[in-house]
């Protein structure tokens, strides 16, 4: 679990790498809580003063921490942890920092470099400014509890069944097929989806604008579709599905959680009603 040894304001976790107590403090944080570099889309205006706002799009987030170790004796132990935990590898992972009583947030980032100074004073174990840099593709912090929300498809209520009998049977409660996820952050969050058969040409549709994310496919019992609106991928037993997006579907990366509440409907082909199918919404709260 990402954190799990970030127990409290000052810690900070990186794989299996904690700073904060001895032997491994930090001294600084940059690029942390300040806005990343963005890309500005504004265009000049024709034949007046100034330019036309176009959007603001954020570049990836450079994370640079400043680290002191201090060991009694040898330090190999502890460098042979500092050089395995930033070892070069591709895929992004959790770096989690906890500074203040707004409690954990976390990116996902790779380590670019690491440097560990040796002078005299390595042999005592004592080793000051020890940069370690990572680089995020994903500008954004996230809280560190992932929210999930599901729904079925929408059920008519099962009403009164005559003749009546006593106590009164109501049948089936009526399911609107609809759901909030709540985004507590300040910046828009990229949610996962998760479709599960049977059911016709799923979708899920953003209630105040009528956005929607559909694929012309039929989902079998059991069958999961997963949309992933992060990295624009749409699988089906680890197989690609993106080509049956329908062209009433929006391209994934745009498909977002702006701060606040969203309402988002689970919907169908006409005639896909199975009670047994569901939607479910997975998302972190995002900031800058």
């Amino acid at each position: 679990m990402a954190g799990e040894f970030v127990t409290g304001p000052g810690l900070i976790q990186f794989r299996d790498l904690v700073l904060g107590p001895d032997p491994l403090r930090w001294r600084g944080l940059e690029g942390w809580q300040e806005l990343p570099s963005s890309d500005d889309a504004s265009a000049p205006r024709s034949g007046q003063h100034g330019t036309l706002p176009g959007p603001l799009l954020a570049q990836a987030r450079t994370v640079t921490l400043d680290v002191l170790m201090r060991v009694a004796g040898d330090p190999g132990a502890v460098v042979d942890r500092i050089e395995r935990a930033t070892a070069l590898v591709d895929d992004e992972t959790p770096l989690v920092v906890w500074l203040d009583s707004r409690g954990p947030r976390m990116v996902f980032g790779r380590v670019v470099r690491c440097r560990i100074p040796v002078d005299r004073a390595y042999r005592i174990g004592t080793v000051v400014g020890i940069p370690i840099q990572w680089s995020c593709s994903d500008p954004r912090r996230y809280g560190l509890a992932e929210q999930s929300a599901v729904t079925g498809l929408p059920q008519a209520e099962g009403g009164l069944t005559f003749p009546l009998t006593f106590p009164l049977d109501w049948g089936t409660p009526a399911v609107s097929g609809t759901l909030t996820a709540v985004n507590s952050g300040y910046a828009p969050t990229s949610p996962i989806v998760e479709f599960v058969g049977p059911v016709d040409t799923p979708a899920m549709v953003r209630l105040s604008d009528g956005t929607r994310l559909e694929y012309d496919l039929v989902l079998g019992a059991g069958e999961t579709l997963t949309v992933d609106t992060r990295s624009q991928s749409v699988r089906l037993a680890g197989a690609d599905r993106l080509y049956t997006a329908t062209s009433r579907s929006v391209p994934e990366e745009w498909f977002r959680l702006e701060p606040g509440a969203t309402d988002l409907a689970f919907r169908a082909a006409p005639g896909s009603t199975d009670p047994a199918a569901s939607m479910t919404v997975r998302w972190r709260s995002a900031y800058w």
